[in-house]
C-alpha cells in the first residue's frame, strides 16, 4: 500500500465535544478522519498488519508473543494457556486479544513497510495532539501512545481502569475501525458504576472515544459467532516524558 496522508475530518465542532467531555469526563466523537482514509485504515488492520498475541497470566501481567513464537507453539499449548486465561476471568483480572506494538515498533525500525507507521506519528503531530489536549483540557499533556488491536472471537478485557503504573495517563482513547458490526456480537466499551452499566459504546467504523482517567470499563468478550473482527487503535494522553 501507499503512503497514507493522515488528516483529521475538517468539520469537528471542538468547542462543543470540549462542553460534553468537561461534562461528562468522556465523549464519543464520529467521522473521525475522512471516510476514503478510515477505510484505507481499516484495510490495513484487517489485511496487513502481523498481529501478535497477548494476555494474562496468573498474576495479571503481561504475556506476549510475536507471530512467529505464538504460531510456533503446539495448538494443545496455545489452548490450554488460553483456557488458563478465561479460568482466570471468573474471579479476577484477565484478557486476551490480539495487538501490533505501534511505539515500539516504530521506536525499533520493525516492519518498516507497514503503512500505519504514519498513524504513529500522527498521533503525535500539532494537529492530534493539539486536537485531544483541547477537548479534555489536559494543557500539560505532551505525547500520545498507542497500539494497535485485534479482538477475534473469545477475546476480552475484563474489569480495569487505566491507572497504570506511572500515574501520568491523563485520558484514553479509542479509535473505532470495526465495519458493519452487530450489537450482538460482543466487544462493548462498557462504564462501570459498582456492578452496574453506567454508559456503553458498541463497537464503531470511523470514531473515537475519549475518557479521563482512571475510570472503571470492560471490553465485554466478542461472540463466538460474529462475523466480523473488532479493530482499533488504543491508548492514552500523557503528562510524562
Amino acid at each position: 500500500m501507499t503512503e497514507l496522508n493522515i488528516r483529521l475530518s475538517p468539520d469537528h465542532d471542538i468547542k462543543q465535544l470540549a462542553s460534553i467531555y468537561a461534562r461528562d469526563n468522556i465523549v464519543r466523537i464520529e467521522n473521525l478522519f475522512p471516510h476514503d482514509l478510515a477505510d484505507q485504515i481499516h484495510s490495513v488492520l484487517e489485511q496487513f498488519t502481523p498481529w501478535h498475541m497477548v494476555h494474562s497470566d496468573d498474576k495479571g501481567m503481561h504475556q506476549y508473543y510475536s507471530p512467529e513464537d505464538w504460531n510456533a507453539r503446539p495448538h494443545q499449548e496455545r489452548q490450554q494457556l488460553l483456557n488458563d486465561t478465561l479460568r482466570r476471568a471468573k474471579d479476577g483480572f484477565a484478557y486476551t486479544y490480539l495487538c501490533y506494538p505501534m511505539i515500539s515498533a516504530y521506536l525499533e525500525q520493525k516492519d518498516p513497510g507497514w503503512p500505519l507507521h504514519r498513524m504513529t506519528e500522527f498521533l503525535n503531530s500539532e494537529e492530534m495532539l493539539g486536537f485531544v489536549k483541547t477537548i479534555t483540557n489536559e494543557t500539560g499533556a505532551c505525547k500520545i501512545d498507542g497500539q494497535a488491536t485485534f479482538y477475534a472471537r473469545g477475546h476480552f478485557l475484563n474489569t480495569h481502569d487505566d491507572t497504570g503504573h506511572d500515574a501520568k495517563r491523563r485520558a484514553a482513547y479509542v479509535m473505532g475501525f470495526s465495519k458493519g458490526w452487530r450489537t450482538d456480537w460482543g466487544g462493548h466499551l462498557l462504564f462501570l458504576d459498582d456492578q452496574d452499566i453506567k454508559r456503553g459504546f458498541a463497537p464503531s467504523f470511523n470514531s473515537l472515544t475519549l475518557f479521563k482517567v482512571p475510570r472503571t470499563h470492560i471490553v465485554t468478550q466478542v461472540a463466538n459467532f460474529a462475523g466480523a473482527g473488532r479493530y482499533s487503535i488504543t491508548g492514552w494522553l500523557h503528562d510524562g516524558p
